[in-house]
């Protein structure tokens, strides 16, 4: 079985682990020029994403980070983070917008909550966890919205036992409770 490699073993976490309304606040990145226009060069080369210059005359008005810069500096921040998957942050779909253009200079860090908890009926060993985050500059402005549907690995003992029991939409059955 793989595992999260940032995460030490007792802190990692199942499906089983996780509650709707738990809350997650990532480390920080400081994110320069440098950073962007390398992303930028190699993912997304648009003169607003490698240029001050250039930058200046466009909908952005100086230099802004590429959408998906800020969305990779996401994902470092949420594996490295508090929410440790025993399988890693595997996405099965996510919803993003960018409200605010990441410049250099931004401090970004991640705040998330679950949502949603979801077993899976035909996959009773795993189940999806919605997560809202939210990547915020150093001033709390809110650079990149986010929902994410992960795939979560369940206790070994709890997928087998969930294969019996329905599952309620957002809720988790809690098979390891004492009958």
């Amino acid at each position: 079985m793989a595992t999260n490699p940032a995460a030490p073993l007792e802190n990692l976490r199942y499906l089983d682990d996780l509650q709707v309304g738990e809350r997650f606040i990532s480390a920080t990145h400081t994110l320069d020029a440098a950073q962007i226009k390398a992303f930028a060069s190699q993912f997304d080369p648009q003169p607003f994403h490698l240029d001050e210059l250039a930058a200046q005359d466009t909908l952005f008005g100086a230099l802004a980070a590429s959408g998906w810069h800020t969305a990779a500096l996401t994902m470092k921040l949420l594996v490295t983070g508090p929410l440790r998957l025993v399988n890693g942050v595997i996405g099965a779909g996510v919803e993003v917008s960018w409200p605010k253009p990441t410049r250099p200079g931004d401090v970004l860090h991640v705040e998330s909550e679950i949502v949603e908890i979801v077993p899976s009926r035909s996959r009773p060993t795993q189940g999806i966890a919605t997560l809202r985050s939210e990547t915020l500059n150093q001033r709390g402005e809110v650079l990149q919205k986010m929902v994410a549907k992960l795939v979560v690995k369940r206790h070994p003992a709890a997928g087998s036992i969930a294969a019996s029991e329905p599952a309620a939409s957002g809720q988790l059955s809690d098979s390891r409770k004492p009958q």
